[in-house]
């Protein structure tokens, strides 16, 4: 088996697996609870939620646990908007978006909402010329992805987060679940971000909301007030335990990791160049964890079957997605329906091994000789 699919899952590390079966094991009190016991998972819970404020430059009042971005994801919108209700039912997404974003809307919009999509340029960045034309004094939210999961399209988050400010009835919410580990990231810059932590090998069903200080919501969960009023539940210590420590361990060694998969990146994209029905679809500046592609005449799930047949596993548009539509996110930037129908996804980890780049080579050759006859 070769994986190639790191964008969707990364194996939880050692480290943060270990963290979790240590503190499962030593706190056995729920941090709600009003005993010694409870006292102690709470003030655990309090010194984890300090360090990861720390390692991104937030305050610790500003992070609400979840179960992962598309949870964060949908807290965020609609905790937002129906806060906003009385101010307008304008929003600004665009197509690039992960589908617990764009599902959301979708519910939204039946509900009564205005959605309105934010032209993408070719190189994958939202238009921000289009961006002011398009915010109004109703405009209550715009929502974009810091790093887009199927092109790796870094998005200018400061210039987004300046226009935004101009409109004080407007709150910005980013979803930021592709890019720790992948690219710096200034939190402060929105008003609510989503992170999952087994996009950066922590535990998957593990993650939080970053909501500014001052932001009014509605809750998603009801039920207490638990560690926050905007997320009812017991609080999972062990699990945010691992998720700091995964986080820790990202930061920590990002530079290190972040070389060695631009230089796989380059070896891979030089390799795949040399065939002349495949086109890149990412832009240059593309975070270099992620590859998307398209070979001419052959849809993208029958490449990647034929791969899975070899052994090779990679993605086509997120795993999230529905099957058998063509990328929005490729056919905003190709303009191409075709060429998005096509298309599919390599992402590399600081894992990925120079064997499994020639075992890779090896089956899209044996691949693209026999589907491209």
């Amino acid at each position: 088996m070769s994986y190639f699919d790191y964008t969707a899952n990364t194996p939880a590390c050692e480290e943060a697996l270990q963290r979790f079966c240590e503190v499962e094991r030593r706190f056995i009190g729920n941090a709600n609870s009003n005993h010694e016991a409870g006292h102690a998972a709470k003030a655990f819970l309090a010194q984890v939620t300090d360090s990861i404020a720390k390692l991104l430059g937030v305050n610790p009042d500003e992070i609400i646990y979840t179960s992962g971005a598309s949870e964060s994801n949908n807290t965020a919108i609609r905790g937002i908007v129906q806060a906003k209700h009385h101010v307008g039912k304008h929003i600004i997404t665009n197509p690039l978006e992960h589908s617990s974003v764009s599902a959301t809307l979708t519910a939204l919009q039946e509900a009564g909402y205005e959605i309105e999509m934010v032209k993408i340029g070719t190189d994958g960045k939202i238009d921000l010329e289009d961006l002011r034309s398009l915010l109004r004094k109703d405009t209550v939210l715009v929502t974009v992805n810091a790093v887009d999961s199927e092109l790796g399209t870094v998005q200018p988050l400061e210039s987004i987060s300046k226009i935004v400010r101009e409109f004080p009835n407007c709150s910005l919410h980013v979803d930021a679940t592709q890019a720790i580990g992948k690219t710096p990231i200034n939190l402060n810059l929105a008003d609510t971000a989503s992170i999952g932590a087994h996009k950066f090998y922590g535990l998957s069903g593990s993650g939080f909301l970053y909501k500014k200080s001052g932001i009014v919501m509605e809750p998603l969960i009801y039920g207490g007030a638990s560690t926050t009023i905007y997320r009812s539940g017991t609080p999972t210590l062990a699990l945010d335990a691992s998720l700091e420590t995964a986080l820790s361990l990202a930061m920590e060694h990002f530079e290190e990791r972040f070389a060695r998969v631009k230089e796989l990146r380059k070896i891979l994209q030089e390799k795949l160049c040399g065939y002349p029905k495949v086109r890149i679809n990412s832009p240059a500046d593309a975070v270099p964890h992620i590859l998307n592609l398209s070979v001419a005449g052959v849809r993208g799930n029958i490449f990647q079957k034929a791969l899975s047949d070899k052994g090779i596993y990679v993605s086509v548009k997120s795993a999230c997605s529905v099957d058998a539509l063509p990328s929005r996110a490729v056919f905003a930037v190709s303009r191409d329906r075709k060429n998005a129908l096509n298309s599919w996804r390599i992402s590399l980890s600081h894992l990925t091994t120079e064997k499994e780049i020639n075992e890779f080579m090896a089956a899209f050759d044996s691949c693209y000789k026999e589907l491209c006859k």
